[in-house]
This record gives C-alpha cells, structure tokens and sequence, in this order.
C-alpha cells in the first residue's frame, strides 16, 4: 500500500500503468487523521474474518490499515489489547441486535424469543469475531464493563426476562435465569451448523426456522405449578 500523507511510510515497486492490487485496496479503506484506533478495529477484524486469528498482528493491522507498523502501538501495546477492542465491537454490535429484537417484539415472552434468534443469528453471521469475544470473556474474572452499561446484551437480556415473569427481587434466580438464556442461546449458535440438521432445517422452512423451532423447545422461563397435595396434606 502506497500513501502520500505525511507520517505513512512509503513502500517502493516498480512502476505500473495499472494500479496494485494493495494500491486499489487502500484507495477503498482511506484512512482519516483522528479514528486511527477505529481503522485499527476494523482492519484486525477484516483480517479475523478473512484469515483467522491466526493471521491476526499488529504489523498486519497496520498493512491492512495502511499505516505505518509503529502506527498501532500508540493505541494498542499488544496483540491481546487489540483483540480485546475487536471483542467490544462485537458486544457493542450484538447488544444493538438484541435491543432492536426486544423493541419490535409484540409481547414479553415473543421477546425472549426474538432475542434468542437475534442472537444466534449475530454469531452465525460473524463467526470469527463471535469466537474472539467469548475466548476472551471465558478468562475474566467479571464481564468487562462495556458488557454491564445500559443497553447492552447482557443488561437487555436481565431485564427481557424480568418482564417476562421472573422475580426481580431474588438476585440469585435473576442471574441463574439470565445465564440459563445466554447458555441456551449459546448452545444453539454453536450445534446451529452441524450437517446433520440440513434436513431438519428443509423439512422447518430454513435455518432461522429451525432455530425458532428449537427456542420454542426450550422452556427457561415457564411458570413452576405446586406440587400435587400428599395423603397427608390433602383435604379431608
């Protein structure tokens, strides 16, 4: 990639009447002085989602951004700061996916289901990064703090189910509840590709279908009913 803007370096070849293949690619990634950490995120998950992590540097950030190789380091000291704003975005990007299903939803309970296909939907269309967010919060210690704000997918996900009937008052079962949902969710977005459903999946109409089919199987949220009365509590 060749750039003319004063901090960029310069990368000499031959010349040609034709534009490089790098050259036509940097012409369509402009880089604007003030959102180099953005162009940064991006670049890292254009690569994550092309080569995989594997691929993934920040010498390899910097090409694909078309900067400098010293560039990302004044945003990022390692490999592990920028796969974990790779990570935010994905949060930040599947929070709003959640939040739009729980808005269009007619009921509480069309809610929680609209959220589960909200979110298996996100993770099957952006599998690299989805994979990058959840190797990266398996290790914390506690969600990170992006994940607790307002309107994003986890407090979204705490309070669809509050509104669909779970005591607000008892944290514990809150919070068992809510990661009784994430989990399931979870579960569906990792077995959603297996071959053997393709079947199944036509026979339902479709993937999304399919994964409808499976959430409506799955009954977190249903009311408990009393136990039956016993020899010695029935009345007389």
């Amino acid at each position: 990639m060749i750039f003319t803007s004063l901090g960029f370096y310069f990368r000499v070849t031959a010349m040609t009447d034709a534009p490089t293949t790098d050259a036509r690619a940097s012409a369509s990634r402009p880089y604007h002085h003030g959102d180099l950490s953005r162009a940064l995120v991006l670049a890292g998950r254009r690569i994550l989602e092309s080569d995989g992590p594997a691929a993934l540097s920040l010498r390899a950030v910097a090409r694909e951004a078309g900067v400098s190789p010293a560039a990302p380091y004044h945003h990022f000291k390692d490999k592990s700061e920028l796969l974990e704003a790779v990570a935010g975005e994905g949060w930040h990007e599947l929070g709003e996916a959640i939040a739009a299903a729980r808005a269009s939803a007619a009921s509480p309970r069309e809610a929680l289901r609209e959220i589960g296909v909200a979110y298996v939907r996100f993770a099957r269309a952006n599998p690299a990064i989805y994979r990058v967010m959840y190797d990266g919060a398996a290790d914390l210690a506690t969600m990170p703090d992006h994940a607790k704000q307002d309107g994003s997918a986890w407090h979204c996900v705490a309070e669809a189910v509050i509104e669909a009937g779970a005591d607000a008052s008892d944290e514990l079962e809150l919070k068992l509840i809510n990661i009784a949902a994430w989990c399931a969710a979870h579960g569906i977005a990792e077995m959603a590709g297996f071959r053997e459903f393709e079947p199944l999946k036509a026979a339902l109409g479709g993937e999304e279908a399919f994964i409808r089919a499976v959430l409506a199987h799955i009954g977190l949220f249903a009311h408990r009913q009393p136990d039956a009365p016993t020899a010695s509590t029935a009345p007389d």
